[in-house]
Order: structure tokens, then C-alpha cells, then sequence
């Protein structure tokens, strides 16, 4: 059995379809996997470092909404499609399974050309072009949301990591916080604005830490390998303020963390929902809005809270943040809700949804 999988580009593409390779090689150690990716894209580097194949197809940017260039798409895609077509025929896939992003159309038509079923799985509440085309010729849609708009599909969540996917946060706690140099028994506050950092969430929370280490509260600040990590002079008996440019161990600060205040990327949302961390999520404030869309329903369940790019101020930290960070109580009613919203077994939901449609084309 050959799998081929599509969602280069970003790591909110990337990663899914790696968390889907390794459940598939869980199931079956013998399946042959393989990425389709461009030059130009993260899978270049985070695909063979997990040891899958990597497949190099041209890169054809898709409009995000419908737009006059969308009609010269079909002309640029010829060659990108063919290049798919003939990855899937080299590896003879019995499937292919897209995660939207640049190479995800490409894969859709070479595979509906070719007789390939397609499983199609969006992230994003609100679906990328490439997903909605996908899955009209799809076998199958999974989707992260329950709000979903994509016709006939299937809610599973996101496909996480195994070592987020089986954190017990309470028990790697202490090995956590003494990773990170934390105090063992203090509120902590996670701050991250993903991979890159977001300058926003830097700038607020280097206003505001003074005023939560008063208040009995330790942060944890990520911020960004390209932003400069503030220089802090922690004073004795104070609870730390610990600015660090990277994390890449985010299962050991989820542990560390009891609240995170970070973006609203679909990854994000999933991974928080299902270690059943509560956040304060600030949507990034550009796009078409599904950042918003992807934390409101765990925001409506009662395991975050929710505030606007511009909106987000020291005193809004103040106001909103404290307080949660300084209630055992209510922090234990928002991570619970966080956990009940949260998905930890789309990986091997969407590996029986691989293994149904390949089933289905056997029979057929």
C-alpha cells in the first residue's frame, strides 16, 4: 500500500499530514509514504527529517478568494499536475490525502485523472480554495471544526504530534517546569505567538509581566527566533519572568503552562483543546478571519477566552488574564472544557478513513 500525501507549504499543512504518516507506519510499518511538496516550502526540511519521501512539484499559488486571477489557474497548473501525475504513478499510490496549501490541488486532479480516491481534511474553519475543489471528487472530507461549511463531512479534529496527542500535563508537570527553570508550585502563563513570534503579543506581555509577577503569577515567553529576547533582571523572591527565542518542546510547555496566551491557528486551537490547556486567544488580524473562527466554538464551550488584535492591551491582560491565572478553580472548569472539546484521535480516525476508501476502490 502506497499513500501520497498533499499539504506543503506551511506548518499548519505540514503537520497533519506528518502526524498522518506516522499513524499510518503505526498501522502498517511496511506502507510506502509520500510527501508532494515545492522548493520553496517547509516540507522540504520537516519531511526528511521524519524520514518520509519528499516529491517536488511545481508551486502554483492559489488565489484565497475568488478573483479575476483565478481563471488563469487552470493554465498553471498543467505542468504541476502533470508532475503529480507522475509521482503517483511512479509510487503506484492506492491514495491520495490533501491537507489544502499550494501542492494540494495539483494532487486532487492528478489523482481524480488517474482513478486515485481522494481524502480530503481542512483545518481551517473556514475551507481553503484548494479544499473546497478537492472535495468535490473527494471519497472522503475530515474536517477540525463541527462548524464545518465543507458538504457531507466528517468531524475527526486535527491530527496532532504523538507527543501532544498522549501529554498528560499534570504528570510531566514538575519535569516541565524544572526544564524551563519555573517555580514548581506557581500559576504560569505560556505566551507564544507561534513559530515566528507575533510583535503584538511580545510587546503587551513585556508591559504587563511586571504586574503578573506581582500578582503571584511566573511567565514562560516564546518570542520568536527573529524578534530580540528582552533582557529581564529577575529579583529575588519574585516569581520568574523566563523570555526564551524558541521553544521546540512545546509538549514539555504546554505541561509547564496553566493558561497560554498565543494566536488562533487552527494547529494551535487543536493542540490546546487536546491537552486540555485554556488560552487567551488573540486572532491574527489579517486574512480572511478563520483564526477567529477556529478558536470561537472551545471559546463558546468555556475553554478560553477570546479578544480582538486590537484590543488586546496590558490592561486587558490585567483585567482578563489575572484573574483566571489567580482562580485554581475556574482554571480547572477552563481546562476541562478545553479537554471535552478537544480531539486526540483524528490521526488514527483518518487512518480507517484511508483504509475504507482504498477498500471502497478495490471493490469497485
Amino acid at each position: 500500500m502506497h499513500v501520497v500525501l498533499a499539504g506543503g507549504g506551511t506548518a499548519g499543512h505540514i503537520e497533519p499530514a506528518l502526524a498522518l504518516a506516522d499513524a499510518l507506519r503505526r498501522q502498517d510499518p511496511s506502507v510506502g509514504i509520500t510527501a508532494l511538496g515545492t522548493e520553496r516550502g517547509l516540507e522540504t526540511r520537516l519531511v526528511p527529517e521524519r524520514g518520509y519521501e519528499l516529491g517536488l512539484i511545481p508551486a502554483v499559488p492559489l488565489p484565497r478568494k475568488p478573483t479575476p486571477e483565478l481563471i488563469t489557474v487552470p493554465g498553471r497548473l498543467r505542468g504541476t499536475i502533470k508532475a503529480a501525475e507522475q509521482i503517483l504513478e511512479r509510487t503506484k499510490a492506492d491514495c491520495v490525502v490533501g491537507f489544502g496549501g499550494y501542492v494540494a490541488l495539483p494532487g486532487y486532479l492528478a489523482a481524480k485523472r488517474l482513478g486515485v480516491p481522494i481524502i480530503v481534511h481542512e483545518a481551517n474553519a473556514r475551507p481553503g480554495l484548494a479544499n473546497k475543489i478537492g472535495s468535490r471528487y473527494a471519497h472522503a472530507v475530515a474536517v477540525s471544526t463541527p462548524d464545518s461549511k465543507l458538504r457531507g463531512a466528517r468531524y475527526i479534529g486535527i491530527p496532532l504530534r504523538r507527543t501532544i496527542a498522549t501529554l498528560d500535563r499534570a504528570r510531566v508537570r514538575p519535569e516541565a517546569r524544572a526544564a524551563f527553570g519555573l517555580d514548581p508550585n506557581l500559576p504560569t502563563l505560556l505566551v507564544s505567538g507561534g513559530s515566528q513570534g507575533a510583535r503584538r503579543l511580545n510587546e503587551v506581555i513585556q508591559q504587563v509581566a511586571p504586574v503578573l509577577q506581582r500578582s503571584g503569577i511566573q511567565i514562560l515567553h516564546a518570542v520568536g527566533p527573529k524578534n530580540e529576547v528582552p533582557r529581564v533582571d529577575n529579583m529575588p523572591g519574585m516569581p520568574p519572568y523566563i523570555p526564551v527565542p524558541y521553544v521546540d518542546r512545546m509538549d514539555l510547555a504546554y505541561a509547564a503552562a496553566d493558561m497560554m496566551l498565543c494566536r488562533a491557528g487552527a494547529m494551535t486551537v487543536a493542540e490546546l483543546s487536546a491537552v486540555g490547556l485554556p488560552a487567551a486567544y488573540v486572532p491574527l488580524p489579517i486574512g480572511n478571519g478563520e483564526q477567529r473562527l477556529n478558536a470561537q466554538p472551545v471559546v463558546n464551550a468555556g475553554g478560553g477566552l477570546l479578544v480582538d488584535d486590537a484590543q488586546l492591551t496590558p490592561e486587558w491582560v490585567q483585567s482578563e488574564v489575572l484573574p483566571v491565572l489567580a482562580d485554581p478553580h475556574r482554571l480547572f472548569e477552563m481546562s476541562r472544557a478545553a479537554a471535552e472539546f478537544g480531539r486526540r484521535d483524528a490521526d488514527d480516525l483518518l487512518v480507517g478513513m484511508v483504509y475504507e476508501a482504498i477498500a471502497a476502490r478495490r471493490a469497485g
